[in-house]
């Protein structure tokens, strides 16, 4: 019982954290931020003493349960680690803990956040790992699968969805997501935890609080028989069933091993049984008897595997003959037809939006190359930002407008920044700021945000169409949300002049909506120089 409440909530934590990363509409957000912020990397850097005190108490009373339940990467492991299993059954088995790498990552991890080298902490930080995988990888898929069922239901005259854009954000984050998921998958395929016990920094942290914890899986070595099924079915590889000691810095209370012990040799409970399975000792066991029932299990498990083989064999015989006569269904061609027209209409819905009315095509924008990057509202400063970023892309996700993606730059890396070629950081959106876990974006109102100056704009004379096609605009000025942008004559003297466009630094706030509706194309005649330090205009 106890391993199936453990599965059901971690299955509800995983569900919910994912969606949490995958929502574009901004509903989720609102119920569901708070799994964000009670992981355990992200509490720390934000310094939710509360939050880290409840956490270490969780695995002081119960073990490793955050690695199991709380965690998603640690979820996606089992997960992955489950399907591994359907196919071969009782793969794993016991293996000493690898301590030198735990503590040495475990110390390059401390070294890295102290010397704010922090994108060599994220890269290895579970929370922001899984995130980043969850953002460049599985968003993609759950944005295409919406436009077809947009798609879908235009041929209804249904508007329950709508299309959204699809665009790689980042081509370096899209790379090692890429990586970490296949890196993490194969360990959790071949190895199960292998992950969590020897790479993870969180892990290790926790494992050294669970060998103290109250409530711990324990060996009654007077009902063992020798069987080694627990060690068999432990994922973390700490069952060491000979000597009948369990490793409980590795142990992740997954309960796998109590289900899968048939005497009930094993109970999850704070009472000792016959004897402490960390210090060792034969407990009320005589050594003749452990070893009268391990010639006896030795014994019987190749005369009851070679009565079993036959058996299996005829019965897996037949079903192999039947699958490989059995003719190709004409209905699943005809569904996958189906689908891959309607994705072909998608695409071809999709480029319709890249032209002006149907006939020219319109050029994308092309980013300014500016002197200092753009942090998001409420990040105060870029020193703040680099300092409390894991790069988990959760604020880059719930963006609405297209503004926030992630950094290519060595010293800021998968960390975000703002551009404008898709849209403006509007004064009434605080999205990011309400949904980061870490304190690098602080919560911020939108009277707040309507007085920081994360920048400021700057006009390029020579991109304006005003002086470059001799035509009429005031595309920025008429949309200038703070009125920093005022039209006046490119030649006072002359009553026929066109009218260019002159910012007031002090009032602009740097949104980038002048960047953003600026006509000029591929570079904006006018565009956003990022602050080093956020100020109050």
């Amino acid at each position: 019982m106890l391993r199936k409440i453990r599965i059901a909530v971690a299955i509800l934590f995983f569900v919910a954290l994912t969606l949490l990363f995958l929502d574009f509409t901004g509903t989720l957000h609102v119920w569901l931020e708070w799994m964000a912020r009670i992981q355990f990397l992200p509490a720390v850097l934000a310094l939710h003493l509360g939050i880290v005190a409840a956490l270490v108490l969780l695995t002081l009373l119960f073990g490793r349960i955050y690695c199991s339940v709380i965690c998603p990467l640690g979820v996606m492991q089992d997960i992955v680690s489950w399907i591994a299993g359907r196919r071969r059954k009782y793969r794993f088995r016991y293996r000493p803990a690898r301590t030198w790498l735990r503590y040495g990552v475990l110390v390059l991890f401390v070294a890295a956040l102290v010397a704010q080298v922090a994108w060599l902490a994220a890269l290895i930080a579970p929370y922001s790992a899984y995130g980043r995988i969850a953002s460049n990888l599985f968003a993609p898929l759950w944005r295409w699968g919406n436009n077809l069922l947009a798609l879908a239901a235009e041929h209804f005259d249904s508007y329950a969805f709508y299309t959204v854009d699809v665009w790689m954000k980042g081509l370096g984050t899209l790379l090692v997501a890429a990586v970490t998921f296949l890196l993490i998958g194969v360990l959790a395929w071949r190895g199960g935890r292998t992950w969590c016990n020897t790479i993870c920094p969180v892990g290790t942290v926790l494992g050294m609080l669970s060998r103290f914890s109250l409530f711990k899986p324990r060996f009654d070595v007077s009902k063992c028989n020798g069987c080694k099924l627990c060690a068999r079915n432990c994922k973390a590889s700490c069952i060491n069933p000979e000597a009948h000691e369990i490793d409980y810095s590795r142990c992740v209370a997954c309960m796998d091993c109590l289900e899968s012990c048939r005497q009930g040799a094993i109970s999850y409970t704070w009472r000792r049984e016959t004897r402490d399975t960390v210090n060792g000792g034969a407990g009320n066991r005589s050594p003749k008897d452990a070893a009268s029932r391990a010639a006896k299990s030795a014994v019987e498990a190749p005369a009851k595997s070679a009565v079993e083989a036959p058996a299996k064999s005829a019965v897996k015989a037949p079903a192999t003959a039947a699958s490989g006569a059995a003719a190709p269904d004409p209905s699943r061609r005809r569904f996958l037809a189906g689908l891959g027209t309607v994705a072909v209409a998608a695409t071809v819905r999709a480029q319709e939006m890249k032209v002006d009315g149907g006939l020219a095509l319109i050029e994308e924008k092309k980013i300014p190359d500016r002197a200092t990057p753009l942090t998001p509202p409420g990040s105060l400063s870029a020193h703040n930002l680099a300092t409390h970023c894991t790069g988990c892309q959760l604020c880059i996700s719930a963006c609405p407008n297209g503004v926030l993606r992630p950094s290519g730059k060595l010293t800021s890396f998968m960390q975000p920044v703002m551009s404008y070629e898709r849209g403006y950081c509007r004064p009434e959106c605080t999205e990011c700021s309400s949904v980061c876990p870490t304190g690098a974006i602080r919560p911020i109102t939108r009277a707040e945000k309507s007085a920081t100056q994360i920048g400021h704009a700057v006009w390029i004379r020579e991109n304006c169409v005003t002086l470059r096609d001799d035509v009429q605009c005031d595309n920025c000025a008429r949309h200038c949300p703070t009125g920093a942008i005022t039209m006046v004559k490119a030649a006072p003297d002359d009553p026929a002049s066109r009218l260019i466009p002159v910012v007031d630094e002090e009032r602009c706030i740097g949104c980038g909506a002048c960047e953003n509706l600026c006509p000029a194309r591929p570079f904006s005649a006018i565009y956003v120089e990022g602050h080093l330090r956020h100020r109050t205009v």
